[in-house]
């Protein structure tokens, strides 16, 4: 383990969700895309406006034609025996219907085709697709939401509300399908089923939802429900091939079951099998149920006695004299390990001017792989990270400076300081050796699996927490996760205080765990 101490420092909360892939990571980013999208739509109706001028010119020329060919086709030789309109005739079919042909001819798509095509280097990619998809399932499953209250928008602390249509479902299905999360899948083709039954107007059709729940389901081997959703599928079309090899196999598969012996007495009509019956795949978390539910507000509730451990102070940095006239609010948040946060850490401007300085330096968040050692992306990782230097900015000096009168640690010798922002559903799972947070409308929480702690998000505030004894022996009790960011958008700064360099600052205890 890495011979650092741990300080937490919260910087921003609730902001909207710089072009480079993987948007999905980074909710702060993705601001980009919304005026990218504003753009394009400016310049789509600029498109409409000159079609409908280049409309309204042959709809006036067709109208004057319209009059003039009825009076002409009535009596040709009355009207031609007037030389103007002879004149006139010849040269409207030989100039201005020409003229009347390059205004039909007119290509008024280029300013937006153009402004698209530029645009588009810079739109979201397949896997940007992929990982917003899989986000929202995380969602669902960490925060225990069904598929329609996440169709449906609701919610804790949406401002805007939005839903997903029958097509949006079918690509959630579609996206755990091609991924082999037949849980997933089923539950998302259900949804969207459930939608199409109800009238909703799509062009996504049933036949095509059947064919990839049918599937799903009998992966999970509920051969009665694959066979009962094939029937449907085929009732609907008949010439559908895979539906009717599929029915066919099902049947063989269903005979070979009632052969068995030990399945004589198994009944012959088919189970009905409620939707979301199907329980979700253990994965490689050993600690997930007790990760998810201490993200879901179900942690360990301390008794009152421990409670009592527990105080308000001012901190004044052990009489340092900087603070002795504003000391800092400290509240304990844990009693053991001992952890506290510090109130009113920083402005809102100081924390604006963080973020400017980290947005244009935003990267994928790494880890380590522990059987090569070189530095990958993860799943289990959700958010972009850059480091800020005293010399990008006064700002970041002072805070440094606030960092270290408050923990009475020095730092020269402790890491740059980290921002963070954490992209849709944005989490790390379990690990050892940080946090990160800031106020988050729902979600968002840092939790501590092994004695069952979650520390929630608040603007402006700092949690710190040693994850070193003192005797430099590391504790194990800090392995923590970041929950995924329900609703809002996490910002987030943290600053590692290494052993070295506070050896008189921080001294050796007289046992291993001291």
């Amino acid at each position: 383990m890495k011979p650092w101490l741990c300080l937490v420092f919260f910087t921003s909360a609730f902001l909207i969700w710089h072009a480079e892939a993987e948007f999905f990571t980074s909710i702060g980013q993705m601001t980009d895309l919304i005026y990218a999208e504003k753009d394009l739509v400016q310049s789509l109706k600029e498109y409409i406006r000159a079609e409908e001028t280049k409309l309204s010119q042959i709809k006036s020329w067709a109208e004057k034609m319209d009059v003039l060919t009825s009076k002409s086709t009535s009596d040709p030789e009355g009207y031609l025996a007037h030389p103007v309109n002879a004149y006139k005739l010849v040269k409207r079919l030989n100039t201005d219907w020409l003229e009347l042909e390059n205004l039909v001819l007119q290509d008024t798509t280029n300013g937006f085709i153009t402004n698209l095509t530029i645009q588009r280097q810079f739109f979201p990619t397949e896997e940007d697709e992929t990982g917003a998809a899989k986000a929202l399932m995380r969602l669902q499953d960490t925060y225990k939401l069904d598929p329609e209250t996440l169709s449906r928008g609701n919610l804790p602390g949406t401002k805007y509300r939005s839903s997903l249509t029958v097509s949006d479902c079918f690509g959630m299905g579609k996206t755990a399908y091609n991924d082999g999360d037949y849980y997933h899948t089923v539950l998302w083709m259900e949804q969207a089923l459930k939608q199409h039954d109800e009238g909703e107007d799509t062009t996504v059709s049933k036949v095509e939802i059947l064919d990839y729940l049918s599937y799903a389901v009998f992966q999970f081997g509920d051969l009665h429900r694959a066979m009962e959703l094939t029937r449907r599928l085929i009732s609907l079309d008949s010439t559908h091939e895979r539906a009717g090899s599929n029915l066919r196999y099902f049947e063989k598969l269903l005979e070979k079951e009632r052969e068995k012996p030990s399945n004589k007495t198994v009944a012959t009509t088919e189970p009905v099998v409620q939707s979301g019956a199907y329980e979700r795949p253990l994965d490689y978390l050993p600690e997930r149920d007790i990760y998810e539910a201490l993200c879901r507000g179900e942690g360990v509730k301390m008794t009152p006695q421990r409670q009592k451990r527990l105080f308000c102070r001012y901190h004044d940095g052990n009489r340092n004299p900087h603070l002795l006239i504003a000391p800092f609010k400290e509240e304990d948040e844990w009693d053991s390990p001992h952890i506290v946060r510090y109130y009113d850490v920083m402005s809102d401007e100081e924390i604006e001017k963080i973020k400017q300085l980290a947005k244009p330096k935003l990267a994928r968040a790494t880890v380590r792989d522990p059987k090569t050692g070189v530095l990958t992306v993860a799943s289990y990782r959700v958010s972009k990270s850059s480091w800020l230097e005293e010399d990008d900015d006064p700002v970041v000096a002072k805070v440094n400076q606030r960092m270290q009168q408050i923990t009475g640690l020095t730092v020269k010798t402790a890491e740059l300081l980290q921002v963070a922002n954490y992209g849709m559903g944005g989490q790390y799972e379990p690990h050892f050796d940080f946090s990160r947070m800031s106020d988050v409308e729902a979600g968002g929480a840092t939790v501590f699996p092994d004695f069952g702690a979650a520390i929630w998000p608040k603007k402006g505030t700092a949690v710190f927490w040693y994850n070193l004894f003192r005797s430099g022996e590391g504790d194990y009790r800090t392995r923590h996760a970041a929950c995924p960011v329900l609703v809002g958008c996490k910002w987030v700064s943290n600053k590692w205080f290494h052993e070295r360099g506070n050896e008189f600052l921080r001294p050796c205890g007289r046992t291993e765990v001291d």
